[in-house]
């Protein structure tokens, strides 16, 4: 027990633990949806538009950058499902395109005057900066998240499943569908600046394609893939702290790891 001591003695490892505890299992949840509607693009495009986010408040003079993201980012994932349900364009060539004008867009802006410096440490986050009313905002967020899921998680999974089934029942899909983009928008957004823009759409996909490999129904699917998304958080963060390795990373691979084990053993019990 002496290096979990060694390990808590430091007030912002216990902060960056709480956080872990309360991202990783939203993480899990909503990794299990997107995995199953194969949105993945989809919710990496909504990371990567995290600095149009800011750049836009810095435009409109919004001095909360956070809150700028966060609308923005709602806006972006409103605007996306409106044009996916349209069904000109494929969704992934939809989504490629909106991430990568608004990822440009944003880049520009930021980087006027040689500024960028400052902003990139939004490419790969820093849990341990994460402050005490930070963590109330997440755990926030997260009642949010389970109360959703509690009462929506079947019309959403019939709306995914068989869209004109759902909607012959009365189940509105579109609203479902906004609801549930926009709850991913809010928590990529308030999550990026701790977990980083190039990796917060490894650990919503991780865990859950993870937890597919080796789920017989839909509660192990969800109870897998909450308990790896917790698993690996926890032991990145403290692998990252012995390491001294970022801790965003760090969980990423023992992510990835799992996913090759769990195919692995998918493979195995097959033959």
């Amino acid at each position: 027990m002496q290096w979990l001591s060694e390990f808590l003695k430091y007030d912002f490892m216990k902060n960056a633990l709480a956080a872990i505890l309360i991202i990783t299992p939203l993480f899990g949840i909503l990794g299990t949806m997107i995995v199953n509607n194969k949105l993945a693009f989809f919710s990496d495009a909504l990371g990567h538009s995290a600095f149009t986010g800011m750049a836009a408040g810095i435009i409109l003079g919004v001095t909360n950058q956070g809150l700028s993201m966060v609308i923005f980012g709602i806006c972006f994932a409103l605007l996306l499902n409106y044009i996916r349900r349209r069904g000109s364009v494929s969704n992934d060539t939809v989504i490629s395109v909106f991430s990568s004008v608004s990822t440009a867009a944003g880049l520009v802006i930021l980087s006027m005057g040689g500024n960028f410096s400052q902003y990139s440490s939004l490419l790969v986050g820093d849990i341990l900066s994460i402050r005490r009313s930070e963590i109330l905002s997440l755990l926030i967020i997260f009642v949010i998240t389970l109360l959703f899921w509690g009462a929506a998680f079947n019309k959403l999974l019939a709306a995914s499943l068989n869209p004109s089934l759902a909607r012959s029942k009365g189940i509105r899909t579109a609203l479902i569908e906004n609801i549930f983009s926009v709850l991913i928008a809010v928590i990529v957004m308030l999550s990026i600046r701790w977990v980083g823009v190039l990796i917060i759409n490894a650990l919503l996909i991780l865990p859950a394609a993870s937890a597919r490999n080796i789920a017989s129904n839909m509660r192990e699917y969800h109870l897998f893939s909450c308990l790896i998304a917790v698993f690996s958080g926890v032991n990145g963060l403290i692998l990252s702290y012995f390491l001294n390795t970022a801790a965003g990373p760090t969980i990423v691979i023992l992510s990835g790891t799992i996913f090759f084990l769990t195919l692995l053993t998918r493979k195995l019990v097959k033959q």
